[in-house]
């Protein structure tokens, strides 16, 4: 199954149903999981059916309003944003199906799907339309960190109503003078007399901050008490909504949040990006100044509670960097398939001409795109498959699960929007000067895509995280855990039987696999012990965490492409087919540009430490 739309004349598809169902079931063995007692009262039809709602609510609610979104951007009055109208029927829709609460346990109203199946079916919306798709992820993980840290009242009175779709949600985290730097910010949440807070500050990127899309909007915002400890022990956490809520849930008078102005955004314009004010004095709720809010978990322990949101957002960004990768890929290709010109070598100029798809660099940037984007909708099922391992099993092998969900969190966050932008690239190439003109999606596909590698943490930070953090963290427990599991794989390919060229293929996979692993372990262990003892030295070693970031990530990618082809290296259809060729471009194409990477961090030459900034 190909789900298709309409646009500008040419039938293109937006997602493969198809590759879907072989990552879930035949690779994953999603099915699996109806074992555990989590998830025994599914059943793979269940699953099935799920996956089959998405995709028809992506074509006809998410799909056809996706160029309006781009070309009709929100409008501020002044007062209020407003949306085209079809944002708000999507985003009611998803609700009314059951998607916001569809991974909530049962005794909390929800449906208790894996994660691996609600991953997928987001995969649709955002590979439909990104931008309205966004205020779902927003909402979803809003309400998942007050059912996770807040009182019973607060998920009561906030959490329910953003699984309802009701209400809908915003992470208010950067300034204008404290983008990533949250230690900087200085939003000011004074204490009172009953309990609650009043808010006084300027928030900047917050997207969803204002609209009309639902009943009330929470905002979770990072604010200091006045006797705060400096940088980032002193923050914490509140939730801010646009109207009050009274005790019996009815909306009461608006709070004192406004909009400074919205920020005109180069693509997902349909997702609106504000900058909010609190406590300026335009709405004085109870007849004083101050933005209301209350204080989720304790005092000090904003940024730690607000990492649980951080995280699912930012692997709901890898989601949305894939999906709309391997949209442009599918339109590229539809394209490739019916676009005449040139002849085959050796053929007359009076020979009809040929699809480009005839094209070896046709085929290149194709294969190029399909392996990007294949490969990043592996990742993305796999971390929410860990996560699913990690609610559902015990002892050891839940807290393996975890330990590896956070360290490829940044992976799976940065290696999409970095890679699927690069495939949206290639399909604006596929289809030349159309490609640059907005007759066709792919150019919006780039522009929409070119945010995922800012929000969420950009790619530098992303690195710093890897390096700084996770790889060292518990003496590099989570980086052994996935060394064994890359091992594992490798060893399974060794090991294949079947045609001599099937098994000259396996081997020289795991001999590439295990080469490039035991490099990444090499300079890991070289470099950490470099930049948790020696601050200079450490300085140079942190100055290529990027280069880190973008090798692991590359060699994760490739692990998962061997995988891939394990299950596929016999099948006689198109799909196994395009595996096995994906497979092949990435490890001969791909895989050798780890070395390089970790040749640089391994060197931490000092370049852009020591670089004086006034020659740039």
């Amino acid at each position: 199954r190909l789900m298709s739309i309409k646009l500008t004349g040419m039938t293109v598809s937006i997602l493969s149903a198809r590759d879907v169902d072989f990552l879930l079931f035949d690779w994953l063995r999603t099915q699996e999981l109806l074992e555990r007692p989590a998830f025994a009262s599914h059943s793979r039809e269940t699953f099935a059916s799920v996956l089959e709602l998405a995709e028809p609510l992506a074509r006809e609610k998410y799909a056809p309003h996706h160029r309006a979104n781009d070309l009709q951007e929100p409008r501020f009055d002044g007062t209020s944003v407003t949306l085209i109208p079809e944002v708000g029927a999507a985003v009611r829709a998803s609700a009314a199906a059951g998607f916001l609460r569809a991974g909530l346990p049962g005794e909390d109203g929800g449906g208790g799907l894996p994660l691996s199946i609600g991953s997928a079916c987001m995969a649709w919306f955002h590979a439909a339309n990104t931008a309205t798709a966004a205020y779902s992820l927003l909402s979803m993980a809003a309400g998942n960190l007050i059912r996770t840290h807040g009182t019973d009242e607060q998920r009561r009175l906030f959490a329910e109503p953003l699984a309802e779709g009701r209400f809908t949600g915003t992470m208010a985290l950067s300034e204008p003078d404290a983008g990533s730097n949250l230690a900087d910010l200085q939003t000011r949440a004074i204490p009172q007399d009953d309990g609650t807070y009043r808010l006084f500050g300027r928030k900047m990127w917050i997207s969803g901050g204002d609209h009309e899309l639902s009943e009330n909007i929470v905002h979770l915002v990072l604010a200091r008490t006045p006797d705060a400890a400096p940088g980032t022990r002193g923050i914490s956490l509140f939730i801010v909504p646009k109207y009050l809520v009274a005790q019996d849930g009815s909306h009461g008078e608006r709070n004192d949040v406004v909009l400074a102005g919205i920020n005109h955004k180069m693509g997902s314009r349909g997702t609106v990006n504000t900058a909010p004010v609190l406590g300026d004095g335009a709405h004085t709720p109870g007849g004083a100044p101050g933005a209301v809010g209350h204080l989720v978990g304790s005092v000090g322990q904003g940024l730690p509670i607000m990492f649980s949101m951080m995280n699912e957002a930012r692997l709901g960004v890898g989601i949305a960097g894939t999906a709309v990768g391997y949209a442009g890929y599918l339109e590229s290709l539809a394209y490739a398939r019916e676009r005449l010109q040139g002849r085959r070598p050796g053929q007359s100029p009076a020979d009809p001409q040929v699809p480009i798809t005839e094209h070896p660099d046709v085929r290149r940037m194709l294969l190029a795109q399909k392996s990007y984007v294949e490969g990043a909708l592996a990742l993305m099922l796999y971390c929410s498959r860990l996560i699913d391992d990690a609610h559902s099993l015990d002892g050891d092998a839940a807290a393996e699960a975890a330990a590896l969900t956070g360290l490829l969190t940044p992976i799976a966050k940065s290696w999409p929007a970095q890679w699927c932008l690069e495939a949206n690239s290639l399909a604006i190439q596929v289809l030349g000067g159309a490609g640059y003109t907005r007759d066709h999606s792919v150019e919006q596909h780039y522009r929409d895509n070119r945010l995922n590698a800012i929000h969420e943490g950009t790619h530098g930070i992303q690195g710093l995280d890897l390096l700084g953090r996770k790889v060292l963290l518990d003496g590099g427990r989570a980086l052994g855990m996935l060394v064994t599991r890359i091992t594992a794989t490798a060893e399974r390919a060794q090991a294949v039987a079947g045609p001599e060229s099937v098994v000259s293929v396996g081997q020289r996979y795991a001999a590439d696999l295990l080469a490039m692993t035991s490099r990444l372990v090499e300079v890991s262990g070289s470099v950490g012990g470099v930049a948790a003892g020696h601050p200079e030295s450490g300085a140079r070693v942190m100055a290529e965490a990027t280069a880190y970031l973008e090798a692991m990530g590359h060699l994760v990618i490739a692990w998962l492409w061997v995988e891939q082809w394990l299950v596929a290296r016999e099948g006689d259809d198109a799909l196994h087919a395009g595996k096995r060729a994906a497979a092949e471009y990435f490890m001969t194409r791909e895989l050798p540009k780890v070395a390089h990477l970790l040749d640089l961090v391994a060197a931490h030459d000092g370049l852009t430490t020591a670089l004086d900034p006034d020659v740039l």
